[in-house]
């Protein structure tokens, strides 16, 4: 059966290094896997919010 240059790459990788896959995994749910929105919460974060002026780089004191 024919296996392109890349897929016996990937293979190889995976029988040096076994563990390769939980890492990505790991780290998939580092950066990208989010937990569920407390609506509640973010509803009071919203209303926490102080409102920006419509110029930020000059205040008036």
């Amino acid at each position: 059966m024919y296996q392109s240059d890349i897929t016996q790459f990937i293979n190889q990788l995976k029988e040096q290094k076994p563990s390769l896959e939980e890492e990505q995994r790991r780290g998939r749910a580092l950066l990208w896997d989010k937990q569920p929105i407390d609506l509640d919460e973010r509803t009071e974060q919203q209303k926490a919010r102080v409102k920006q002026t419509s110029y930020v780089y000059y205040q008036n004191f």
